[in-house]
């Protein structure tokens, strides 16, 4: 199914540059910036449960010793 949106002159302008070639769609335009948000929200997701586990076991430093470290 196809459909029409309203969107900004300057958005479709910044659309219209991200174009990888004259013929690409809008519509491909907007699905490669999804798949790259939805690439990146994984990413961090794994980042994010790397980072807690590292918390849970003790590997971290405090901001208050980390300033104490470098002579703040």
């Amino acid at each position: 199914m196809v459909t029409t949106i309203q969107i900004k002159e300057d958005i479709k302008s910044i659309l219209t540059q991200m174009k990888l070639f004259e013929r690409e769609t809008y519509s491909d335009v907007l699905e490669r910036l999804i798949e790259d948000v939805r690439e990146l929200n994984e990413e961090t997701k794994k980042e994010i449960k790397a980072a807690i586990k590292e918390i849970e076991s003790g590997k971290y430093v405090t901001h208050e010793k980390l300033a104490s470290e470098m002579g703040f």
